[in-house]
């Protein structure tokens, strides 16, 4: 058990914890004349495990993990005044009438999904979900889960009194507060686009319970303080603030470009604009594009793309280890044109081999077969290049207006190659950073909720 510490009361510290797929981290801000300064302060992984069957989060773990980060505050007397939590979207758990969690936390990558979203289609219509959702059809949209659970698993889904998100759930672990925060919630498939609301006609037309579904949190609202037996483990009180709970909302927030096109580029790439309203037109909902919820009443209009994912497959391919600022220069001294490869097939999502994906892939569309590292290298630079290209085409057609710049955020903006060619191909000028766009947001979200 922890001493309860005041650390430097001279500085405000804001505590980011921001949480991947893969990974996870506790990422320190204040505020140095007006200009926020970031220090890392812990880091874990995270991971899927298979639990009876199903492929699942270890939540006792992450949120194990969560304490040592806000222990490592302590241990470093750099208390934070506030802290909140992103994640990634989709994935949700569900609790009883005493607050006690209903079977394990499942991800969306499970295959409890699969036909599920055609199954849905024969109750209604593509067309009727997205001109209500505006969200694009994935097969782990948090609807398809649910209605998986529904088939599967009737006797959760009747014993559940609560649905929280993975933000909302390791808030509730910290404070006891019950909320579904509005950005990540957008991400289910189930807020209707136009009143930014639970849609309950849907959720009646589904055969979910209403009851569960909380009145929407919006990011920079309080949540609360930590309970006692969090105060004890720790050493510390903290006021947990609502941030964007969905990670590409917190790193929209942190472009610079808010009036420009936005492209979060790391292992997915997420190109969009900052709309004042839904996009729900029939180029929208054919280019699958997606309306997820943003903050001041305004929505992320975006389209998921391949990213980095794609070079991070060929790197674990090759035979001899390579460093990506080695890919990078041994694909900017390739002399030939390179092929170009559809980077949204579906083929290059979790193939065994990413090399010889794409060398197939050249092949079957009569293109020349890249062989050396570099060739191969710069192949899929410039697809990338090329795909956000095709996705800015679009996003104008949709809009039916022009943009003047890209404002790349997130990891990959330090892939100095990679923003050239996007440059080149959209024929945008290319903003740069901030690289923790996610975390900038996080904590801008904090600054606003004090």
């Amino acid at each position: 058990m922890y001493k309860k510490q005041k650390g430097d009361q001279t500085v405000d510290y804001h505590l980011g914890i921001d949480i991947g797929a893969s990974s996870g981290r506790h990422m320190l801000g204040r505020y140095v004349d007006g200009k926020l300064e970031l220090e890392e302060i812990y880091r874990f992984k995270n991971a899927i495990r298979t639990i009876n069957g199903q492929d699942c989060w270890d939540i006792e773990t992450l949120f194990a993990e969560i304490l040592k980060g806000i222990r490592a505050c302590v241990d470093k007397n750099k208390i934070p005044k506030t802290l909140a939590i992103d994640t990634w979207g989709c994935d949700f758990v569900l609790l009883d009438k005493n607050k006690e969690r209903i079977g394990a936390c499942v991800s969306y990558r499970d295959n409890r999904v699969d036909g599920i979203m055609e199954k849905a289609f024969r109750i209604k219509s593509k067309n009727w979900i997205y001109e209500r959702t505006g969200i694009q059809f994935q097969k782990f949209n948090t609807l398809y889960q649910l209605l998986a659970l529904k088939e599967k698993a009737p006797e959760q889904l009747a014993q559940a009194e609560y649905f929280l998100m993975i933000p909302d759930y390791l808030n509730f672990l910290l404070t006891g507060a019950i909320t579904n925060e509005y950005t990540n919630a957008s991400t289910t498939q189930m807020v209707n686009a136009g009143t930014q609301t639970w849609d309950e006609e849907l959720i009646e037309a589904f055969g979910l319970p209403r009851h569960i579904f909380q009145i929407f949190t919006k990011a920079g609202e309080s949540i609360g303080s930590l309970r006692p037996e969090i105060i004890a483990q720790t050493g510390v009180d903290i006021k947990v603030i609502a941030c964007a709970g969905h990670d590409t909302a917190s790193a929209y927030i942190g472009a610079k470009e808010q009036k420009q096109i936005i492209l979060s580029s790391g292992t997915w790439s997420l190109l969009g604009i900052v709309a004042e309203r839904p996009i729900l037109n029939e180029a929208a909902q054919r280019y699958n594009f997606t309306n997820e919820g943003y903050i001041d009443g305004k929505f992320r209009f975006l389209k998921n793309i391949m990213g980095l994912w794609m070079i991070q497959e060929v790197q674990r391919c090759l035979e001899t280890s390579y460093s990506f600022a080695e890919l990078v220069d041994l694909a900017k001294s390739f002399g030939q044109e390179p092929p170009i490869v559809d980077v949204n097939d579906p083929r290059f999502l979790h193939p065994q081999n990413m090399i010889a994906e794409i060398q197939d892939h050249c092949r079957q569309t009569g293109q020349r077969v890249p062989e050396e590292v570099g060739d191969i290298a710069n192949t899929v630079y410039h697809s990338l290049a090329n795909s956000y290209r095709q996705a800015v085409n679009e996003l104008e057609e949709v809009c039916g207006c022009h943009f003047d710049i890209i404002n790349i955020v997130g990891g990959g903006c330090k892939n100095q190659y990679l923003n050239e060619l996007t440059g080149q191909y959209t024929g945008k000028k290319i903003v740069i950073g901030p690289d923790e766009a996610t975390v900038t947001g996080n904590i801008q979200m904090q600054q606003k909720g004090e």
